[in-house]
């Protein structure tokens, strides 16, 4: 029987010894099974479960392998900030939220209504098309209706082709606009591609604007990757294509940001960006580009996709990169539904850095999956009103009620859980399961405040949540005043 033995430290140097030797059949032996307890503390039966960092050290026979788990976030990569509009990427400022827009820019109305609900969502920076000189005339009147709103969102312009021209032609539009984005892949092709590159960067270095050079694996720079296949084929294919694919991205942002200081433009004027649609090619490449370059870095997938998948996979990604200390702003490119409300895409990069502990956007609301002990939907629709009446409120209550982003409230179905889950919130409710009595005991800071019983419990619970916040957070707005 093959025999092992454990050493853990924890968080603060200490180790851990084991308190029981594992056997396991040859069979088993990647699965083995240990009980083990830090010197001070009580040994905890079936623990699996030590301090943040661990080092395991299995030994069998002669073979021994170790492993470390980091479990807390890396610290932030050091970056250059950048001012874009008055909003901080980067240089230590927590990661930005951003977004843009799919209307026609020329079509002011229709541009100004939805960068002001994404602005309303919680978006810090929107991005507009700008393709042609109907869509470069109207932004600076879309840039005065929103500050006639009271709206001062920093506007980004997106440029592919004919930026150059288009800048030049419409000062205005470089005026208004707080940020360039630049796409080295289709700047300018052959002895155009430099120079024209170059003039969007003289207009921004004239207007002391910012850029981003966005690089798309879609539309990458063609001579760098060919040259780059070329040199990689010349040295016996020692690179995969893929490989060398994720070089020619990171390369091509990182020759214009070194052409684009050349030219004049400072390092603070610049953010690179380097978007693929593969969870494993974005990750590779960000931390490519991060050991690389101290510019701010923009995180997002090019094409994330529609719905569950597009969620899914942005999380994945800027999550795992964000969780290494990567990222300075980030954009989620959800494909929306035929009609469906753009906002969506603020809402999920907000809930992603919400859930991973960087920022604070909204109060939590806490609700159990259900179960067969839930038949009842009470609790379900409960949670849904109240998730929904917070972020309806949200932009009133970040004015009215300072700090309100920090509550959490819970909404259980039964008492498995329920009375546990609702003390950890700072008001929860343990809805009654199937089976159990019609009473619903409400926790407020940790301790029964009381029970709710009739055909009203929802109705009850969200005057009580809405009583919480005017008498919580609405104190402390009085108190600062």
């Amino acid at each position: 029987m093959p025999m092992y033995d454990r050493r853990i430290e924890d968080k603060a140097g200490r180790t851990a010894c084991a308190v029981g030797v594992a056997s396991c059949a040859a069979a088993a032996v990647d699965k083995p099974r240990f009980l083990f307890h830090l010197m001070d503390d009580q040994p905890p039966a079936n623990c699996h479960i030590p301090a943040l960092r661990r080092r395991l050290h299995f030994r069998r026979d002669e073979a021994r392998m170790s492993f470390s788990f980091d479990f807390e976030p890396k610290p932030r990569r050091r970056s250059v900030g950048v001012d874009v509009g008055g909003v901080l990427v980067g240089g230590g400022a927590p990661v930005v939220v951003q977004s843009m827009t799919n209307t026609d820019t020329a079509d002011i109305d229709a541009t100004v209504a939805q960068v002001a609900a994404l602005f309303r969502a919680g978006s810090e920076i929107v991005r507009i098309t700008v393709d042609r000189d109907e869509s470069a005339a109207a932004v600076p009147k879309i840039r005065e209706r929103l500050l006639r709103l009271g709206m001062d969102v920093p506007l980004v312009g997106d440029f592919h082709y004919i930026g150059h021209k288009l800048l030049a032609d419409h000062p205005a539009c470089a005026e208004a606009l707080a940020k360039y984005r630049i796409n080295p892949g289709n700047v300018g092709f052959k002895d155009k591609k430099d120079r024209q590159f170059g003039a969007i960067i003289e207009t921004a270095i004239r207007h002391d604007k910012p850029v981003r050079i966005g690089v798309n694996w879609g539309s990458l720079d063609q001579e760098l990757l060919t040259r780059l296949m070329d040199e990689n084929q010349e040295k016996g294919f020692p690179l995969t294509a893929q490989q060398v694919m994720r070089e020619a991205i990171c390369q091509s942002a990182l020759l214009s940001a070194e052409l684009a200081e050349e030219i004049g433009l400072p390092r603070n004027k610049i953010i690179l960006s380097a978007k693929v649609s593969n969870v494993q090619d974005l990750i590779a490449v960000y931390a490519m580009l991060s050991a690389r370059s101290d510019h701010a870095l923009h995180l997002g997938l090019t094409e994330a996709g529609m719905g569950t998948k597009g969620i899914v996979a942005s999380s994945a990604s800027l999550g795992i990169l964000m969780q290494q200390g990567i990222g300075d702003t980030i954009r989620i490119s959800l494909t929306p539904e035929p009609g469906g409300d753009r906002t969506r895409e603020v809402q999920v990069a907000q809930e992603l850095l919400q859930v991973m502990g960087f920022r604070q956007f909204v109060p939590v609301v806490a609700a159990c999956p259900g179960c067969g002990r839930t038949t009842s939907t009470v609790f379900q629709e409960l949670a849904q009103k109240i998730q929904d009446d917070i972020r309806k409120n949200m932009p009133v209550w970040r004015e009215k009620y300072p700090g309100v982003e920090a509550l959490k409230v819970a909404v259980m179905g039964c008492i498995v859980n329920g009375p546990g889950e609702s003390k950890h919130a700072d008001i929860g409710i343990s809805l009654p399961g199937t089976g159990e009595l019609p009473a619903a005991p409400v926790y407020i800071d940790g301790k029964k405040a009381m029970t709710l019983r009739g055909a009203n419990i929802a109705g009850e619970f969200e005057a009580l949540v809405a009583d919480y916040i005017e008498k919580r957070f609405g104190a402390g707005q009085a108190a600062a005043e």
